[in-house]
């Protein structure tokens, strides 16, 4: 392990950095319990990888993996410092897509390959009567891929990291940590698999496993669009709509089962949702919103904290310098578990994993919803089955949450960036994250619409 440590610094001061560290953690959790005269669990969980951190030009930076090779330690160590966007040659970019385009574009039946890299920068400064006076920048990097396969009568795509173009306040080591070429053919043949791959089941009620970007996209629009207190007290309802998380339900509501613990976060580092202050001048925190299934928080501004009598969380935004600063989702996540996805594969006796968004449907009160995967597996047996294409589920909001009986560990857990939440008028787009891990749904129904 020293010997891996040391190439890790290595790897890393060679990339740039003025201060480097890494850790190798090896742990093994063992447990046993019994109920009423019988064993009731037994588990044991093994976990080892190295986390490094970098500091270059007073940033920051961090990766880790689970692969302990030099190969792995390098990409890590190399992850770990933060590489400005902006730097990165346009026709090293490119040829970065194109790869990964032709690898995808090789599969026989992929129709159409894309792929995208994104990256922004924003120098924001604010003063207010008061005598606040802040600077801040914020960079911003995102990619994607993305293959479509036409045949025996519909289209079926297949997106890699998630169907959002993944984004986040990191440097261009995003892009590259992702490795768009290694994972192109396999985007390319997912993508064509689906077009004979059997139908989701139609119409019935089962249990469900969300993969992590899709539970970050159920909680983006089912608890963080109706927790923003501006949409609560009615401001959105000629356009966006209103929420359900109406004033009566603040610290009454069971939102969802004990092991649902929510929170808003502007503090954490990389996310997409990240600032160092709103724009109000407000400095970022970590609030609690959901604790143990109960509601316990909104998102709130200086107006809207004010009129309701609690403390403001700082969640003032505006998209650019010519729009009024909106009450914005920072990064609202969700706490991990402790399962793997293994384990919790295993533990279900039947049911559906889906993964990658495809297509969502919420009402405008954020209460009666629908989405749609890219992709699904069956659950039999405590085993992951055939592939699944046009998989849909509808729920309730809280009834859905309150179904939630187990959720993995942080080695599952991404926080997710989406970069196109819209509202207001004249519309304004906002950038939010969304941590999560792979989460276990009862009594869900399933395959509403093909």
């Amino acid at each position: 392990m020293k010997e891996l440590i040391e190439r890790a610094l290595n790897t890393a001061q060679a990339h740039g950095s003025g201060y480097a560290e890494a850790r190798v953690v090896d742990a093994v959790v063992a447990s046993l319990s019994v109920k009423d005269g019988h064993v009731e669990a037994a588990t044991h969980r093994e976990s080892c990888g190295i986390g490094v951190r970098a500091l270059v030009d007073g940033a920051w930076g961090f990766a880790a993996t689970a692969t302990l090779t030099p190969a792995g330690v390098d990409r890590a160590a190399s992850g770990a410092v933060e590489r400005d966007p902006f730097a990165v040659p346009l026709d090293e970019k490119i040829a970065l897509l194109l790869e990964a385009d032709h690898a995808m574009r090789a599969v026989p039946g992929v129709t159409t390959a894309r792929g995208q890299i994104t990256w922004q920068r924003e120098h924001k400064y604010f003063g207010n009567s008061e005598g606040a006076y802040v600077e801040q920048e914020l960079v911003e990097t995102g990619c994607g891929i993305d293959a479509t396969a036409v045949g025996h009568g519909e289209v079926q795509n297949r997106s890699y990291p998630n169907s959002f173009r993944h984004q986040a306040t990191r440097g261009y080591e995003l892009v590259t940590g992702f490795d768009l070429p290694g994972n192109a053919r396999r985007v390319g043949e997912e993508a064509v698999a689906l077009l004979t791959a059997r139908q989701c089941p139609q119409d019935i009620v089962t249990t469900v496993i969300l993969d992590s970007s899709q539970l970050a996209l159920q909680i983006h629009e089912s608890c963080g669009h109706p927790i923003e207190l501006d949409r609560v007290y009615g401001t959105e309802l000629d356009f966006a709509g209103g929420s359900f998380l109406t004033l009566d339900k603040l610290g009454t509501l069971r939102y969802g089962s004990e092991l649902v613990n929510i929170y808003a976060d502007a503090t954490i580092p990389g996310a997409l949702g990240t600032f160092g202050f709103d724009d109000e001048g407000v400095p970022a925190q970590r609030v609690p919103i959901v604790t143990d299934g109960l509601l316990v928080g909104y998102l709130t501004s200086r107006e809207f904290a004010q009129r309701l009598g609690v403390p403001n969380m700082g969640a003032a935004r505006a998209d650019g310098w010519n729009r009024m600063p909106l009450i914005r989702m920072t990064n609202i996540s969700i706490e991990p578990g402790e399962w793997s996805l293994g384990d919790l594969i295993a533990d279900t006796d039947d049911g559906i994993y889906m993964e990658t968004n495809r297509s969502w449907s919420i009402d405008d009160q954020r209460l009666n919803f629908q989405f749609g995967t890219q992709v699904a597996y069956e659950i039999k047996g405590g085993k992951q089955g055939a592939l699944l294409k046009n998989a849909t589920y509808t729920g309730i909001t809280p009834q859905f949450w309150n179904s939630m009986d187990a959720i993995c560990n942080r080695d599952h857990y991404t926080v997710w960036g989406t970069p196109n939440c819209g509202k207001g008028r004249p519309m304004q787009v906002a950038h939010t994250g969304h941590g999560a891990a792979p989460a276990r749904f009862r009594n869900v129904r399933v395959g509403v619409v093909r």
